[in-house]
């Protein structure tokens, strides 16, 4: 259900501080016209914030005070429907507009002011869900994605359509319709980072380039670390080296990788039907055994259990639901 803030019933005076108090819940600090008129319409997906924003001319910031007192560790998506929007984090500064994407660091202080007035989407995305796509996310500095980019352009469409249609969703189909927004911004951050400057540092660039070739391959039961590589254009030692970073050899990352993957779609009640051995094979895995030893090791309980207590887990929360609604 969303959850809408608007000026438009508040008095033109008390505007700028109802809008201050509420609407940015004390993690950003605001400076606009006295008479700032704004509507906010916030949504979850899952672990995701989705939020449409509609406001005139104003600048946002996130200083240090705002980082300490909020305590928050997430990533803003910025994608600019209309008007033009001006965002700078450490000694970068880049525009939104056009459907561009702007991701930004909330741990950093950074600004943002909004010429004109407009719309715009901004999405929360938990820093550990960026940094299993897309690697140290300390890397990443503000850019623009050009919205023209083939893949930058599929997923800012992809994004700006979800607060109309969430609604409208099952709520069993959440965290796989997250997941899939978020695999979407990845791969096109991850695909166009070379043409968008995206990243600061050469390393940063092959560790996303390493990371794509292997979730575009984690089907395939064939897929060894040479394989990886070979697709990421790099020798297996420099694989290994940028992985270490995150305490991965590649090997560890395709089966860490694969295993959340089959832990995904265990969970998942719409794959309910599938057998334990199909999802496992699906995602590369050949001998079922080690299979389950392995999703032991790294999960402390089977895949069954898994599923079980998901589906146990589901269940509890219909009855609730249920009690709820005939209240």
């Amino acid at each position: 259900m969303a959850i809408v803030f608007s000026t438009e019933d508040i008095h033109p005076r008390d505007r700028l501080s109802y809008w201050r108090e509420v609407a940015s819940n004390a993690e950003v600090e605001l400076s606009a016209q006295p008479a700032f008129r704004a509507t906010l319409r916030n949504q979850v997906l899952d672990n995701v914030r989705v939020s449409e924003l509609d406001c005139d001319p104003c600048e946002i910031g996130r200083s240090a005070r705002n980082i300490a007192r909020a305590g928050c560790d997430h990533f803003l998506l910025s994608i600019q429907l209309s008007g033009r929007a001006i965002i700078a984090q450490d000694d970068q500064c880049t525009v939104g507009e056009n459907g561009s994407i702007v991701l930004v660091d909330t741990r950093r202080p950074y600004t943002m002011k909004v010429q004109g007035g407009g719309k715009s989407i901004a999405v929360i995305i938990p820093r550990r869900a960026l940094e299993a796509r897309l690697g140290a996310a300390a890397a990443l500095s503000v850019r623009a994605m050009d919205a023209g980019r083939p893949l930058t352009g599929l997923a800012s469409a992809f994004v700006s359509m979800l607060p109309s249609r969430i609604d409208a969703v099952d709520k069993s189909i959440e965290p796989r319709l997250a997941e899939q927004a978020l695999d979407l911004i990845a791969l096109a951050f991850s695909i166009e980072a070379d043409q968008t400057a995206v990243l600061s540092s050469v390393r940063a660039t092959a560790l996303i380039r390493l990371k794509a070739a292997i979730e575009a391959r984690l089907c395939d039961a064939a897929l060894k670390p040479a394989v990886a590589a070979v697709a990421a254009g790099m020798s297996v030692r420099y694989a290994n080296d940028l992985l270490s970073q995150e305490g991965f050899s590649v090997e560890r990352y395709i089966l860490h990788r694969r295993l959340e993957r089959c832990r995904r779609a265990l969970e998942d009640p719409t794959q309910a039907y599938r057998m334990i051995g199909e999802i496992a094979f699906s995602w590369g895995f050949s001998d079922l055994s080690h299979f389950g030893r392995r999703f032991r090791t790294a999960y402390g309980i089977t895949p069954g259990e898994c599923r079980r207590r998901a589906q146990a887990t589901g269940e509890s929360m219909q009855a609730l639901r249920g009690s709820s609604t005939g209240q």
